[in-house]
């Protein structure tokens, strides 16, 4: 584990779990995991919340997207020049989506290497001056729920669910344009409906793989950013208006 990368993630995530831990009622693993799942949620928030505001300006400028594509069939230069154009226009960078995913992964490796690491029997190391050691964590969660172990099929297919209901609801929604789209298109669209149901059952075959204790964190931060897609997709308006196209 790189030292840089053990300052700055790892550290930082197995005390805030620690500290969680020993202030929950109970001492519950469970409840403490979807605390710092919400902690690092309200952290990322800022890009989350950006990238989400992207994609429904992505949504909104798809008519005009697909009009361009029929208008430039067949020239592909062109058609990518008005796109540029397009997107500079209306100050949306598309690429910009992806980025919260990009820094999510550092954080869900973090969390794997606290999993791994932190639920081992031996006392916990890492751990800052000021915060308390209990020793060894209890990984039996509400009562029944061991997040130590792996295989967990529950936890691995709700998982996998609420990754195809955030797929879903990220999907952006095309206007219907008459008769038959250029290759480019057919594949596109080909792609996305099948990483619809690719990266669900990748979130299953992973889930089942690792702790349990893993599985619950990716399901409690598929829930709460499909939450924010709710809000910010489905309610209110862009920041910016989308203007008509000018011939």
């Amino acid at each position: 584990m790189g030292h840089l990368f053990y300052i700055i993630l790892y550290q930082p995530i197995l005390n805030a779990l620690v500290v969680l831990y020993n202030i929950v009622p109970g001492r519950d693993l469970g409840v403490s995991i979807l605390l710092l799942t919400l902690l690092i949620k309200l952290v990322l928030y800022p890009l989350t919340a950006r990238s989400l505001k992207v994609q429904r300006q992505m949504q909104l400028l798809q008519p005009k997207i697909n009009e361009l594509q029929k208008k430039y069939k067949g020239q592909k230069e062109v058609l990518s020049k008005e796109l540029m154009g397009l997107y500079k226009k209306e100050k949306v960078n598309p690429f910009s989506s992806c980025l919260p995913l990009l820094i999510q992964l550092p954080f869900l490796i973090a969390v794997y290497r606290v999993f791994i690491d932190g639920l081992k029997p031996a006392a916990i190391s890492g751990l800052y001056t000021f915060v308390v050691s209990p020793g060894q964590l209890n990984t039996i969660a509400f009562g029944f729920l061991d997040l130590a172990a792996t295989k967990n099929w529950t936890l691995a297919i709700l998982a996998g669910l609420a990754q195809y209901w955030q797929a879903k609801l990220s999907q952006t929604k095309k206007a219907v344009v008459h008769g038959p789209g250029t290759k480019d298109e057919d594949m596109a669209a080909a792609m996305s409906s099948q990483m619809l149901y690719i990266m669900p059952a990748m979130t299953v075959f992973i889930s089942i793989s690792l702790p349990a204790g893993l599985a619950l964190y990716w399901l409690a931060t598929t829930l709460l950013t499909i939450g924010q897609q709710y809000l910010i997709l489905r309610s209110g308006k862009p920041s910016s208006p989308i203007s008509p196209i000018v011939e």
